[in-house]
């Protein structure tokens, strides 16, 4: 009997990380996080789980970013009592990233349900609350790396160090003579605070994320990142107006922290004021200070205690950075996708001396991926804005390996003796990294959410059950990107027409196209 594993997450996509590991009559998940992106995408968040929570003996969970571990709160809410195993660094900063999340779940249903244009829609109910993501925490348990352990009978676990964040680790199982190695998020070289990944070879099934498999970045040192930030900031604040910087609360704002402290130390950078704009962003911080002796690059720890960072709290000190000029801000989220930088953006994209700086992967369909590719107006919380901002981007910041260091990693577990998957990448990466590895393995697997396969030891994976072709469409921009776009564009081009007959000709068409279809789907609904 060959283990299968099922595929509910991070296929086709860079988020929403959830694998399905059935052996016999136990079950394991790899993972178990939230899908973010586009409004469609995020609407798998509110489907029920495809598996009974209650039959899942144990989550190995990689590290605590959300698009891995997010969803665990509502995992418990539906019945899932298990262990739910990780690294202690991930343990703790569960501790603050879960109950923030609910705490966002919470207020971002509140402030839609108080919306205007949804006073005749159903209320929004909280994705989960408080009380679950603390019935999760609960129910973490700590393993140290390379320590191998049961999960559930049969099955046996080793966690391995991915370079990628505080904790984060690769996962090993081992289940009726066959190996599988789930590779989490793997760090870049030259990435601040952590060793490079490493891991076992001679692995039959390995599961290799492909985040950035399209792209090769240039080879850069922390010295060198340090330039491109100090080049950055000064040419941000010579503007008079902000710099504002969308960051994840965990890691890429303690890198940046650590580089501007350099800088400023040692006389490139003149002292400005540096607002750290994300309550969950300064608790992660103090989970660094805890493991400070474990990590690299930190020196004596002037990232903790430097004169010109603020830490900001309550909504209102928020609020009030508004009203400022010359200031850089760090607000989350990094993907600008929920949280305090929305307000931020609001303030600062309309203002032709700000900057917005782009340190993190930004998903297709992602207002940040909207604003980064160039869009000249946006629509943030129901409000139609300019972009006027000067718009920058840094690579060198990724906690992502780029396509040659995934390549590498892959080649470094050789021989691998069944199938490589590739997950947790949109299709260019998927299809870049594929033809990087294809003269290296026989059989690479890129799969669908919804795809089940055999595991045998030795040889290639099968494929039992096909995908969930309604997934398919929102694993990209949806028609929502697709409406606010339009709409926030929409009085621009209709001033371009050249009289106001012709103006109101062309609404007409538009809602006579929108009736047809509506037409069309009521007709077609009543004939089944």
């Amino acid at each position: 009997m060959a283990p299968t594993v099922k595929v509910h997450g991070a296929a086709g996509t860079v988020t929403g990380s959830c694998y399905e590991i059935a052996f016999g009559r136990r079950r394991l998940l790899v993972d178990c996080g939230l899908f973010q992106g586009s409004r469609s995408l995020e609407a798998l968040n509110r489907e029920s789980f495809a598996f009974d929570p209650g039959q899942i003996d144990a989550v190995l969970l990689s590290h605590a970013h959300l698009d891995h571990s997010g969803l665990l709160p509502r995992l418990v809410a539906s019945g899932f009592k298990g262990p739910i195993w990780c690294t202690q660094p991930t343990i703790d900063l569960l501790e603050v990233m879960l109950p923030d999340a609910a705490h966002i779940q919470e207020m971002e249903a509140e402030r839609r349900n108080r919306r205007g244009d949804r006073a005749d829609e159903p209320p929004i109910d909280p994705l989960y609350t408080l009380a679950d993501a603390e019935r999760a925490i609960e129910l973490a348990r700590p393993a140290g790396l390379e320590e191998q352990f049961d999960a559930a009978p049969g099955m046996q676990v080793r966690f391995w160090n991915a370079g990628h964040i505080l904790g984060s680790a690769s996962v090993e199982i081992a289940a009726g003579g066959v190996t599988m190695l789930f590779s989490g998020d793997l760090g870049p070289d030259n990435k601040s605070f952590h060793l490079d990944p490493n891991g076992p070879r001679e692995i039959d099934h390995v599961f290799c994320e492909s985040t950035y498999g399209n792209r090769d970045r240039e080879t850069v040192t922390i010295a060198a990142r340090q330039r491109l930030l100090e080049m950055e900031v000064k040419k941000a604040l010579a503007r008079g107006g902000n710099l504002v910087i969308p960051v994840f609360a965990l890691e890429r704002t303690q890198e940046l922290l650590l580089d501007l402290a350099r800088l400023m130390n040692g006389g490139r950078l003149a002292k400005a004021h540096v607002f750290i704009d994300s309550p969950l962003a300064s608790r992660a911080t103090e989970v660094f200070r805890r493991y400070q002796a474990d990590l690299e690059d930190l020196g004596d720890g002037e990232i903790f205690r430097h004169p010109a960072f603020h830490f900001v709290e309550s909504v209102q000190e928020s609020i009030r950075l508004n009203a400022m000029s010359g200031a850089i801000i760090l607000a989350a989220s990094g993907m600008c996708e929920g949280g305090r930088i929305r307000h931020h953006l609001r303030s600062n994209l309309p203002r032709a001396d700000s900057t917005i700086l782009f340190v993190g992967f930004q998903a297709q369909g992602s207002l940040g991926r909207t604003i980064l590719e160039g869009a000249r107006r946006v629509r943030i919380s129901g409000q139609d804005l300019a972009v006027r901002a000067q718009i920058e981007r840094i690579d060198s910041y990724s906690a992502h390996a780029d396509r040659q260091e995934l390549i590498a990693w892959v080649r470094d577990r050789q021989p691998i003796l069944g199938s490589l998957f590739l997950t947790h990448g949109e299709a260019d990466a998927l299809q870049s990294l594929h033809d990087g590895l294809r003269r290296d393995l026989a059989s690479i697997v890129i799969p669908e959410i919804g795809e089940r396969y055999e595991l045998p030891a030795g040889a290639p994976a099968r494929r039992l059950e096909t995908g969930r072709a309604d997934v398919r469409a929102a694993l990209s921009r949806d028609w929502q990107n697709e409406y606010a776009d339009l709409a926030v564009n929409l009085k621009r081009r209709l001033q371009r027409i050249e009289s106001n007959e012709r103006r109101a000709e062309a609404l007409a068409r538009m809602r006579l196209i929108l009736d047809q279809y509506a037409d069309h789907r009521r007709r077609k609904h009543s004939q089944t």
